[in-house]
């Protein structure tokens, strides 16, 4: 089966009435965990971005908090695991300040429960990447956010081996 275009599945949604739209966002809904909590915080937390920032740490801490770091292939798994679900959730905002942020909170834990210690190729790629996109978000912001971060971004490269 050939999937059609974006353009075209918006030219089709255009022309169905509300209660199709509904149903059909409700079917959508029901197909992942993902595409529900992406429909939940689009309808009511999409202006809130403090609180999804909030929420989404809570998670990623407790996520680090019972992660396994018995052996190095352990805590590469476990670094890798906790950083598809921070991905996960960088995909519902579209702000950067708030992507930095949780970038940063990553990072921060990452160095705090001593990831790093292991001295793991994966690991260390993995922190280094993060990092780089941390960067590269900064340096697409304004003069003055680029400084209130630059100083927390040098911090974090000096791990990158």
């Amino acid at each position: 089966m050939k999937i059609p275009s974006l353009a075209y599945i918006k030219k089709e949604l255009t022309q169905r009435n509300e209660p199709e739209l509904v149903d059909l966002v409700l079917q959508l809904s029901k197909l992942s965990r993902d595409n529900k909590a992406f429909v939940y915080f689009k309808l009511f937390e999409a202006d809130n971005n403090d609180l999804y920032l909030a929420m989404v740490k809570e998670d990623l801490e407790e996520a680090f908090e019972n992660a396994n770091l018995k052996s190095y292939f352990t805590a590469k798994k476990s670094a890798q695991s906790i950083r598809r679900m921070m991905n996960k959730s960088l995909k519902l905002t579209k702000d950067k300040v708030t992507i930095i942020e949780l970038l940063f909170f990553f990072c921060e834990k990452i160095i705090e429960f001593g990831y790093l210690k292991f001295r793991h190729p994966v690991i260390d790629n993995l922190y280094a990447s993060q990092v780089k996109k941390i960067e590269k978000l900064i340096a697409g912001l304004h003069e003055d956010l680029q400084f209130d971060y630059q100083e927390t971004l040098h911090n974090f490269k000096k791990h990158i081996r």
